[in-house]
């Protein structure tokens, strides 16, 4: 491959996948658009970054496709604090909806202004 190809461009007739931006960041309150929970994003792939094992298991009328971002989440439901992984296409923006209550967001965040968590200086790149 040269510098500026990629797997998917070195194949004759093959096209690169469009690959959508991130619309979080880390610090971000998120809700999840089908299932009963909300978190705080803390990492970011820009495209699907986990085992194939954990793909294959999501019932195939859900999958998400992988050439988008997926968001590393501290998340909540009414019952339970835990770590979780999402595509893009299932978060919405719930930052008005008041903090989440995560037992780790002290380790990564300082506070939460107008919405969203600001990242400890400890952890910004």
């Amino acid at each position: 491959m040269t510098a500026k190809s990629s797997p998917f461009t070195d194949m004759p007739g093959a096209r690169a996948p469009l690959i959508e931006r991130a619309r979080f960041a880390p610090g971000d309150i998120v809700r999840h658009r089908m299932f009963d929970f909300r978190g705080v994003v803390f990492d970011v792939d820009p495209v699907f970054s986990n085992s194939e094992e954990w793909y294959e298991a999501i019932p195939e009328a859900i999958r998400p496709a992988k050439e988008q971002p997926f968001y590393h989440l501290m998340a909540e439901s009414d019952d339970s604090s835990y770590i979780a992984y999402v595509s893009q296409q299932n978060l919405v923006a719930d930052g008005e909806a008041g903090p989440v209550d995560h037992p780790q967001l002290a380790a990564m965040f300082d506070g939460l202004d107008r919405g969203r968590y600001r990242v400890r200086a400890i952890h910004r790149h």
